[in-house]
Order: C-alpha cells, then sequence, then structure tokens
C-alpha cells in the first residue's frame, strides 16, 4: 500500500466544502485514518477557520505539509480570498480561490507527493467569472493533467455509472456515441472494477434509444454501434453486456446482475444513483442525507468528489451533510490502495 496522503480541495468558499470537510474528519473513524498515512486539506485558512467557529467544531486549523490527526487539521494554504464574499453567493473571487486550491492538488498528485484527490463542490458558474473556461471538475483536472480519456462514474453502494457524455447538449449526445468513445468509457470503468477488487466485472451498456431503438424504430445508433462493440468485448473474454434499455438497467444492476452501468448522458446516469442517494423528508422537505461518491476515471491519479453542488441555499447554517465527503474519503483509499499504473482491460482493436 501507497504510504503518501490523500488530499482534499475546499471547493468553493461560500458553499458548504468547508462545513463538510471538518465533519467528514470529525466522524471519519481512527479505523479509517489508518488506511492511509494522513490527509492533506488545500485552501484557504480563514475559511476553513471561520467554518470551525461557525459549526461550533473542534478543529485546530495549522498551516502544515505534514499530516495529522483530528482535531488537528493540516492545511497547505492556496491563497486568501480578497475582501470579505457573503455565504451562498456565486462571486469571482470565490472562483479564483477554488481554482488556486485545485490547481495545487493538482500539481502535487502528478508529482506523487500524495496519492488522490478528494474534491469539495465548486461553482461552475464563479470559475467561469474568475476566467476559468471550464464546465465543470472533470474538465478542469483533465486540462491540469494534460488528460485527454476520461470519464465521469458516479457510485451509491453498489450501484456505479459511468458516463459516455455529461455537461453536453441533450441534442448533440448521439454524436459522442462513437466506437472510439464507448470503447474507451468501457475500458476505463473495466479497469476501476478492478481497482475495487473486483474479479471478471460484469458492465451493462445502456441504450441510448428508447427499448434500444426497438430494432432501428427508434433510432439507429444501439444496432450500428453499441451492439456490434459490446459483441467484441464478449469475443474477447470480457463480461460485457448490452445495449439494455435505460429503463431497466439500472434496476438490473441494484439487484446485482451487473457491477457497473455505461449511461449515454448525463441526466440517464446521475438520475437513478442520485434517487437512491439523497434523502428528504417527505413532510418538512428537509434534507436528511446525501450519500454518494463522483470519480473521474483516466486521470494519472485518484479523484473522487462528493455527489452534490455547492449547496448556496444552506451555506453557513451548519446543516449541510458530510456523508457523501465521507463517502469520498472511503472510495479514495479503496482505490489507491490499488494503485499501481497498470490498466487492466483493453479496448479491442
Amino acid at each position: 500500500m501507497t504510504n503518501r496522503p490523500i488530499g482534499i480541495t475546499a471547493g468553493d468558499p461560500t458553499g458548504v466544502g468547508a462545513e463538510i470537510i471538518l465533519k467528514a474528519l470529525e466522524q471519519i473513524s481512527a479505523r479509517r485514518r489508518g488506511l492511509c498515512t494522513g490527509i492533506l486539506v488545500y485552501g484557504s485558512l480563514r475559511v476553513l477557520r471561520e467554518a470551525t467557529e461557525r459549526d461550533g467544531l473542534d478543529a485546530q486549523i495549522v498551516e502544515s505539509d505534514n499530516p495529522s490527526d483530528w482535531p488537528r487539521v493540516s492545511v497547505i494554504a492556496t491563497g486568501e480570498p480578497v475582501g470579505a464574499i457573503p455565504m451562498g453567493r456565486v462571486a469571482a473571487e470565490a472562483g479564483r480561490v477554488a481554482f488556486s486550491a485545485i490547481a495545487r492538488a493538482v500539481r502535487h498528485a502528478m508529482e506523487r507527493r500524495t496519492r488522490a484527490i478528494v474534491t469539495a463542490p465548486i461553482s461552475k458558474e464563479a470559475l467561469n467569472l474568475a476566467g476559468h473556461r471550464f464546465s465543470g471538475h472533470t474538465e478542469l483536472l483533465a486540462n491540469l493533467s494534460g488528460t485527454r480519456d476520461i470519464c465521469m462514474m458516479l457510485a451509491h453502494e453498489n450501484l456505479r455509472v459511468s458516463h459516455l457524455s455529461t455537461h453536453t447538449a441533450l441534442a448533440d449526445v448521439p454524436k459522442h456515441l462513437t466506437k472510439e468513445r464507448l470503447g474507451c468509457v468501457i475500458d476505463l470503468t473495466l479497469d476501476a472494477l478492478g481497482q475495487l477488487g473486483i474479479d471478471e466485472p460484469k458492465v451493462a451498456v445502456a441504450a441510448l434509444n428508447p427499448h434500444a431503438g426497438e430494432g432501428g424504430l427508434f433510432g439507429s445508433e444501439d444496432q450500428e454501434i453499441s451492439a456490434p462493440l459490446v459483441e467484441r468485448y464478449r469475443n474477447r473474454g470480457f463480461r460485457v453486456s448490452g445495449p439494455i434499455s435505460g429503463d431497466t438497467v439500472f434496476l438490473r444492476a441494484v439487484s446485482g446482475e451487473f457491477d457497473a452501468v455505461v449511461a449515454m448522458f448525463h441526466d440517464q446516469g446521475h438520475i437513478p444513483v442520485k434517487f437512491l442517494g439523497f434523502r428528504i423528508d417527505p413532510e418538512s422537505g428537509r434534507w436528511l442525507g446525501i450519500s454518494g461518491v463522483n470519480v473521474t476515471l483516466g486521470l494519472p491519479f485518484v479523484r473522487t468528489s462528493v455527489d452534490h453542488g455547492t449547496a448556496f441555499d444552506i451555506a453557513g447554517t451548519g446543516v449541510a451533510s458530510a456523508q457523501s465527503m465521507i463517502d469520498a474519503i472511503d472510495f479514495a483509499i479503496r482505490l489507491s490502495s490499488r494503485d499501481n499504473g497498470q490498466n487492466g482491460s483493453g479496448q479491442p482493436e
């Protein structure tokens, strides 16, 4: 097992990032911490200290590159906000602060000073206002690391969903369904399942069209692109199935038939994971918990994240759930424990 620490980026300073990081570190057991050699937080000392005071936590925020155990929280300071930024607001200054933490964390991961990066949520709007033209974390991390072939995987308990496309208009999704892109996502998914210790992983490819095109009545992409590629994987001994209609494939995965599903577009993959992972009190409408992990596959380092946004509506109130951050840290530990730089799959030629 690698002896490097895990890095956590603090996210947008006006969101819930600092709060959920500190709550997660407080709640993570000694057993979990024993699985890695420590945690380093990248971000603003001031923002983290303000969160500690506001939420009544016992954290001792110190500037240090030596990981330590709660209540001492080691922070690699990456720049302070200029002036006061109201909580829960989109601001270019917040985007600048969030970007600086991510850039430093990526540099350290590329230098192998850390074994994984866990990211708190950022505001895409704030990031762009700060001059960083990216549609989200995934694209930003790919750019900073010089990586081309990546994909997003969402995970909640035994449901794992990789995405062929994410932040793109629905009308453009069919353009992304090519043999090359689908093969890339299948490969990355097989490799990630191997890192999780799943032998002979079973992957299902979701259909792009209703009923997988119904013999061409509702579109030909599933028959012409997905089905032949899936067959080639099966001929090479991989347990890949599909295309399977999107209205049943996720239920079959939750039941244990598949270890992961390749979804064709953002909402197809996000809805089932968030439906299972997000809990709301039906009477009060209050959020009871948010569980789930966002993983970027294909990067030269392990990256996981919470499966929710900045939660500007509750930022600064102290009621944010840390469960998704705990899940993300756990997932990063599991994936990086098998970090050997190898890719165990192989796209058929």
